[in-house]
């Protein structure tokens, strides 16, 4: 135990002292299935430390002892990456049940040493990272880890009491996080399923006394009508200013080449551009006109677009509406309309693009229904954009002793 005022101090370990049972797993890939146990690939395992299973492999469950014959991942244990796509980790939840994949190793901790969501944490600080950069295999076709040696890779912890300080400070931070996505998904979710209530399916509010009625996209309720994105918005397309206009120092308008960094809703600032060229304006929605065709976010701030991107400003009123149209629209990346498959698409496509037009009342209802979601989906972002900024900071000087928690004093109120 650390006593009361005391700094606790650092160990200096090697990997091999904080693991119980490390393996990695098979060097081949079962026959997909429909399901059954879950296949973990690299692609489960987020840059932010997290499990994502929105999109899994299966393996037939009378092929399941196989793949599991060297280990069987259970809750609690550490898997990450070593090959290709390096530096993600993340711990299996209650529940998991399921194959390591290629290129993914697992470690189980030895409880009296190391607290697992410690050793988790100091394997997502840059400090791990420097550990794991300077040690990987020289000239080899792709980055790898070599895990013969992986056991001897150096590794500082304090005492268990403090590292579960440490736990209990950051998971505060990540817990708020979290539950901020889950808020962001549930929004998300309720916004898309009133939007096509309403306009897909046809039952807003009032609609038992609507009669249906033939036009060119089909039948549609009366006193509705169609006509092209370009008669309901003002579109810009974006070109791609000289790379002697970029930088990452934020001088001049924030520049989005594609969806490289597209988040859920809005696009995180990574570069800027002195040469205002092509501007999306604040609210605008962005639509990716090049592979991934009509991925959508919408423009946080007035900025600068390049040949990836389409700005899209409503010319009724309603940019909710706007953005819920287009997201059905592309409901299927890569494909306009019909189902038609696009690696690109021109101005002159997407003017053509058919859209329902309702009456100005119901879009005005929809707007006021669901105009304070996409408010709070932007606070709930951008609250979680400050949380993983102070996450960040405070992540790599917690694990190494730089700052104590009882430096700290977190008031983490979730956005009302």
């Amino acid at each position: 135990m650390v006593a009361s005022g005391e700094a606790p101090r650092w160990r200096q370990l090697t990997m091999a002292d904080v693991m119980a049972e490390f393996y990695d797993g098979p060097h081949a890939t079962p026959p997909p299935a429909n399901e059954g146990p879950v296949y973990l690939g690299i692609r489960n395992i987020s840059e932010d430390g997290r499990l994502d299973l929105s999109d899994i492999r299966h393996i037939d469950e009378s092929d399941y002892p196989k793949w599991v014959s060297r280990v069987e991942p259970r809750a609690g244990d550490l898997v990450f990456t070593y090959e290709a796509t390096l530096h993600r980790y993340a711990i299996l939840p209650d529940g998991f049940r399921g194959s390591l994949g290629r290129r993914i190793a697992l470690i189980r901790v030895d409880p009296d040493v190391v607290d697992r969501r410690f050793l988790h944490y100091v394997f997502l600080s840059p400090q791990w990272r420097r550990t794991i950069e300077q040690r990987l295999n020289i000239g080899s076709t792709v980055d790898r880890i070599p895990l013969t040696e992986f056991p001897n890779y150096p590794i500082a912890v304090p005492p268990l009491d403090y590292q579960r300080e440490v736990v209990h400070a950051l998971g505060a931070i990540d817990d708020l996080i979290e539950n901020n996505r889950r808020r962001i998904e549930i929004l998300e979710e309720t916004a898309r399923l009133i939007y096509r209530e309403w306009f897909v399916h046809f039952r807003f509010p009032g609609h038992e006394g609507v009669e249906l009625v033939d036009s060119d996209g089909g039948s549609i309720p009366e006193g509705w009508c169609t006509e092209t994105l370009a008669d309901a918005a003002h579109l810009v397309m974006g070109q791609s200013p000289k790379s002697e206009f970029y930088n990452d120092d934020g001088v001049g308008l924030p520049f989005h080449q594609g969806v490289t960094n597209f988040a859920s809703r809005y696009p995180e600032h990574k570069k800027w551009c002195t040469e205002a060229n092509r501007i999306a304006e604040q609210g605008d929605v962005l639509l990716s006109v090049r592979a991934p065709v009509g991925r959508i976010n919408v423009a946080p701030d007035r900025l600068v677009i390049g040949r990836g991107l389409a700005a899209l400003r409503t010319r009724r009123g309603s940019q909710v509406h706007l953005f819920e149209t287009l997201r059905e629209v592309f409901a299927e990346e890569d494909s306009m309309g019909g189902g038609t498959i696009f690696k690109a698409v021109t101005k002159t496509d997407l003017e053509r693009i058919i859209v329902l037009r309702p009456p100005a009342d119901l879009v005005s209802l929809f707007d006021a229904s669901v105009g304070p979601m996409f408010e709070l989906v932007q606070n709930l972002t951008f609250q979680n954009r400050v949380l993983s900024q102070a996450r960040g900071l405070l992540l790599p000087r917690l694990i190494s002793g730089d700052v104590y928690v009882s430096d700290l004093d977190l008031d983490l109120e979730p956005v009302a």
